[in-house]
């Protein structure tokens, strides 16, 4: 079940990171209340506690790397209420394969930006645009600096969990 949930949100979360980088205050809260419900009615009141400490676990590593600027505050709330579900480690785990995977993606993204491979890059994401607005889903890999955090995670997840 709690795979089930873990995966609906990170789901949800990838499609609304990758058009708008942004995950939803209102994905997190309902996650976070049906974590909690889930906690309590599937475990009793007893496992609140380490639910929490799975929470805390989730935010406190992530919440250093938004101090530092690396992700936003969505997936610091997003890897809270995966803490709340999965509990500590496997949360720990997730965040560590996340930031391998993001750190492998950064790789890729500073090969496409040199030289020749970043004119191919750059028309063919052109290419692939219909607009040049913000809300193009697209519009984080023109600029070639950033991308969705979420990104790194949905991999992270499947080699965590699977």
């Amino acid at each position: 079940m709690e795979t089930a949930a873990i995966g609906l949100l990170i789901g949800i979360a990838l499609y609304t990171d990758i058009r708008r980088q942004l995950i939803p205050n209102r994905l997190i809260v309902c996650f976070l209340i049906g974590g909690v419900i889930y906690q309590v009615v599937w475990h009793g009141v007893s496992a609140l506690w380490p639910a929490l400490t799975g929470m805390l676990c989730g935010f406190i590593p992530l919440f250093l790397i938004y101090v530092l600027k690396g992700i936003g505050a969505g997936d610091v709330k997003l890897f809270a209420v995966i803490g709340l579900w999965s509990g500590v480690l496997p949360v720990l785990q997730l965040t560590m394969y996340s930031i391998i995977y993001a750190g492998l993606i950064g790789i890729v993204l500073l090969i496409f930006q040199s030289g020749f491979i970043r004119k191919t890059y750059s028309a063919a994401i052109a290419a692939a645009s219909m607009q040049t607005e913000k809300k193009h889903w697209l519009y984080w890999a023109q600029s070639g600096r950033k991308f969705p955090f979420m990104l790194a995670v949905a991999p992270a997840f499947a080699t965590v969990w699977f």
